[in-house]
């Protein structure tokens, strides 16, 4: 799949940013995060990095709140995204209890799902056992939650949410329920931003912050704000186009960013009706909606191309001298299973982020098919082009060719696809 920035997208919808750390009720942190930014140090075993490293860290954060939720993923072993963690490198397996020895390589056992799974579950036993004044300390482990205190857990209990980005919200919605109107979410993910754009109405909030990158680029997006800049169908509506242009399961166009995406969208406001319907759980992609999706596609590619179908477009971009199959458009088979692939993670992962058991169809319907290795895109209904044409020739002729061309020497037609537009004749 072609990658791109997904943090482009934050840069175009942040209106503004704060320099010091909000004052807030609740803090929700996304620990897997923490846990790759707070290294061993010194630490001898596991029970060292908790008790000098990580509760020190958490202990630091519950300064001055009311309420403190630490969120963990989970690793399913059909996922979808088992291929993209594979592709950061399998790490040896290491068993975590409190004497067992820190791995001299963090970032190595941090690859391994099983060394994680071990890693969050002591931790966040670790976490619960804490006692602090006035502070509700609570933490998922697996479906199920730990916390500090005799807290009401409904709605939170049992979860079946994969990763922390959707389940951080369930836990937003609890907090807000309960009366506790500011909460500010740590996380450096741009699907957070943009969830916690398109829910905030939703959740009823007063402020929602997110304390959003690392090092130089982090700040505090006040998500509130934000909001505040777009309408409510345009919230609504920045899942799906999140994902149609490029996320962690579905491929970016080659070549084209957030800032070009979004600017197809601002010419082409009429596609945010349909981003919102695809941004929540449907049961099938209409055919009227991928033939929509075609024309915004087409202006990523050429603002100036006239053509509403993406096979048009691609036949006219192609004839104009863009040869380069990472200059034009995809076919329509492939936009298709693309689109299919984009719904299923904005209006089915995604758009159930608020309630804590999520019904996912199988991937088979939406753009995947299944191996022995996993899951992968299903790219195109339409046979290989290599296999399905026996001459591959291009004319160069832009008026009669007199026989000359390689069309006629190869005692073929010259067609619309070459620069003659196949008006070519022979003399």
């Amino acid at each position: 799949m072609h990658s791109g920035q997904k943090s482009e997208l934050v840069q175009l919808l942040e209106a503004s940013t704060a320099v010091d750390c909000p004052d807030v009720d609740v803090k929700v942190f996304d620990v897997a995060t923490v846990v790759n930014v707070l290294p061993p140090g010194k630490s001898e075993t596991f029970k060292d990095y908790a008790t000098s490293v990580f509760l020190p860290y958490a202990i630091k954060q519950a300064q001055n709140i009311k309420r403190i939720d630490l969120i963990w993923d989970q690793y399913f072993e059909n996922s979808l995204k088992r291929n993209t963690r594979e592709a950061r490198g399998s790490g040896v397996r290491r068993h975590v209890c409190d004497n067992a020895s820190i791995p001299v390589n963090w970032k190595s056992f941090l690859q391994s799902d099983e060394n994680k799974k071990d890693l969050f579950h002591y931790l966040a036993e670790s976490v619960a056992a804490l006692q602090l004044p006035g502070v509700e300390i609570i933490t998922t482990s697996g479906v199920d939650v730990l916390s500090s205190s005799l807290v009401e857990t409904e709605g939170l209990t049992s979860c079946n949410h994969e990763e922390a980005d959707t389940r951080i919200f369930i836990h937003v919605k609890h907090a807000s329920a309960r009366g506790l109107k500011k909460v500010l979410i740590r996380m450096v993910d741009t699907d957070v931003v943009v969830l916690a754009i398109a829910y905030a109405r939703k959740l009823e909030l007063q402020e929602l912050w997110i304390a959003f990158g690392v090092g130089n680029h982090f700040r505090y997006l006040p998500i509130h704000k934000i909001t505040t800049s777009l309408t409510q169908q345009q919230c609504e509506a920045l899942p799906f186009f999140h994902a149609v242009t490029g996320c962690d399961t579905v491929s970016y166009f080659a070549g084209k960013g957030k800032k070009t995406a979004f600017q197809a969208w601002k010419s082409n406001p009429e596609v945010t009706e349909i981003f919102r319907v695809l941004s929540s759980s449907q049961d099938t992609v209409y055919e009227k909606q991928c033939h929509a999706l075609e024309r915004f596609v087409v202006v990523m590619y050429s603002h100036t191309c006239p053509h509403q179908t993406i096979n048009e477009a691609r036949q006219v971009l192609f004839a104009q001298g863009n040869k380069s199959i990472e200059n034009i458009p995809p076919t329509q088979a492939t936009l298709a299973q693309h689109i299919k692939r984009a719904a299923y993670q904005a209006g089915h992962v995604w758009g159930q982020a608020l309630g804590p058991m999520q019904e996912l169809p199988s991937p088979a319907e939406w753009g995947w098919q299944q191996s022995p290795e996993g899951w992968s895109p299903k790219w195109t209904t339409l046979a290989e082009a290599s296999k399905a044409c026996s001459k591959l020739v291009s004319c160069g002729y832009k008026r009669a060719c007199g026989g000359l061309c390689k069309c006629t020497k190869a005692n073929l037609p010259c067609t619309a696809l070459y620069s003659c537009a196949g008006s070519c004749y022979q003399e």
